[in-house]
């Protein structure tokens, strides 16, 4: 820490004196109106094959820009958004006013160039630096380039220095970018429309989960922030929108783990005269659509296991059928899924404490999240799911207590979660009644009446989903962790 504050008071020491100088000749310290021409990974691409010789005849000069990110005698390594380049200091090229100033120059500093393109003995491009401006001072010392930063709490906190000092990292949120750019992309040119349902909720809705509370003062009303957008979107198809997504922020008031965060984003997209057997299909062509617009291939690795391609046929597995084919440890067959009996029987046998548990469909939901998911490492869809977890979902005709429902896991946990929606409006205000019921609480306040209105208008046969695009992030980039693939992931409280 000492040394640091002395670097530290060391720097400020010269701005100060580049401040002095700058004001003497009735200027601002930091040059102001520096236009850059080129990016170094433009350069290295157009001018990197060619040699000294045809470097020195085409004479061109150019303006760069950026970090100064290494110092060795006459050369300065200087990073841009896209590259770094190394820009070389000549006496012979510069004014002594101008060489003078370079030397106080540190690495952090953020500097403008113009000058020759040329290269050395070794055929390493660089600046012949003819003038040169400094844009802005760094203060605070970076990280040692050779050790980087080892401290992953200080990587997510201050995130602006893991970006400075990580190519890899910045790699990543570029990819993110061109995933979400290329969703955009796969559901315009399928005639999807993208819309923008409010942040704010009157009341919670849309799925299981605690929300956030704020209040409104004008209007004296509690509000939550959403825990998704589905309850408005499928009131645009009522409308008469019949191909709607979006990609917003959800937010959800429960804990933090390794694939879960409070603040999150998700696609969710909805069809109409369309099923949830076609969401399957259309969500296998988008995920390897994305990964190819984003990566250039569909060949991905997840932690250790490589080159799973998501080019091949998804996998598609009953929760039940899934329970058996990955529940071999425990002998696990048909007779296990007769009653609720059966399934507490087989809970006690596999050591699952199942206290909480008072109906069929919760537990055999838990018991695929025990027993299975973790092990679906290859792109799989699940579906039959029970209609004790899936309220907004349509029954099927044949078994009134499964639903036209999937979920598509890859590598070992849920990514998307589809189906056929419930448009029947008085079996949809049965399960709310129910829904409110399960959760111990009869405060009718939180029933969405408004809802249950615009399905009495009537909604077509509608298929939907929502996809977790921050888990699609972390699959496409192998990244264990969902703090990798969020610029700013929530962290506790700590003084700057």
């Amino acid at each position: 820490m000492i040394i640091k504050n002395y670097l530290i008071k060391d720097r400020l020491n010269k701005l100060q004196v580049l401040s002095k100088t700058a004001n003497k000749a009735g200027k601002s310290a930091f040059y102001n109106k520096f236009r850059r021409t080129s990016l170094a990974k433009s350069l290295k691409k157009i001018f990197g094959e060619k040699n000294k010789k045809q470097l020195v005849n085409l004479k061109l000069t150019t303006a760069v820009a950026g970090r100064i990110m290494r110092k060795r005698g006459p050369f300065i390594v200087v990073q841009d958004v896209s590259s770094n380049i190394q820009l070389y200091i000549d006496k012979k090229t510069i004014s002594n006013e101008i060489h003078k100033y370079i030397k106080d120059w540190d690495i952090g500093d953020i500097i403008g160039a113009i000058g020759d393109i040329d290269k050395s003995k070794i055929g390493e491009l660089y600046l012949l630096v003819k003038k040169a401006y400094i844009l802005t001072k760094s203060i605070r010392p970076l990280p040692s380039k050779f050790h980087g930063i080892k401290d992953q709490e200080i990587r997510y906190r201050h995130r602006y220095l893991d970006f400075i000092m990580n190519k890899e990292v910045r790699k990543s949120f570029k990819i993110r970018t061109r995933i979400i750019s290329a969703l955009r992309k796969f559901f315009y040119e399928l005639y999807f429309l993208e819309a923008e349902t409010p942040i704010l909720h009157s009341m919670p809705g849309g799925a299981i989960a605690k929300p956030f509370e704020t209040y409104n003062y004008s209007l004296n009303i509690k509000l939550y922030l959403r825990i998704a957008p589905e309850l408005y979107l499928k009131r645009l198809v009522v409308g008469g929108f019949e191909r709607v997504f979006e990609i917003n922020k959800n937010f959800r008031n429960e804990g933090l783990s390794t694939w879960h965060n409070p603040e999150f984003t998700m696609l969710e997209f909805y069809w109409a005269f369309a099923t949830y057997k076609d969401l399957m299909e259309i969500t296998e062509h988008m995920i390897r659509f994305v990964a190819n617009e984003a990566l250039g291939t569909t060949i991905i690795n997840i932690g250790n296991i490589l080159n799973i391609d998501l080019s091949e046929p998804f996998d598609c597995l009953s929760m039940r059928d899934s329970l058996i084919k990955y529940g071999k440890t425990f002998s696990i067959n048909n007779s296990d899924f007769y009653d609720l009996e059966s399934l507490l029987f087989l809970s006690k046998r596999i050591g699952l404490t199942v206290a909480n548990y008072n109906n069929y469909g919760n537990l055999l939901n838990k018991l695929f999240e025990v027993i299975v998911e973790r092990k679906l490492i290859k792109p799989t869809f699940v579906t039959d799911y029970p209609v004790e977890v899936s309220p907004l979902a349509r029954s099927k005709d044949s078994n009134l207590n499964i639903t036209e429902r999937f979920e598509l896991f890859i590598g070992g946990r849920e990514i998307a979660n589809g189906f056929s929606e419930l448009n029947d409006y008085i079996e949809q205000s049965n399960r709310f009644y129910l829904q409110l019921r399960n959760k111990y609480t009869y405060d009718l306040s939180n029933f969405d009446m408004d809802y249950i209105r615009a399905l009495e208008y009537g909604m077509p046969p509608t298929a939907g989903e929502g996809v977790g695009i921050d888990r699609l992030v972390m699959i496409l980039t192998n990244k264990d962790s969902i703090r990798d693939v969020l610029l700013f992931p929530l962290l506790r409280s700590r003084k700057v």
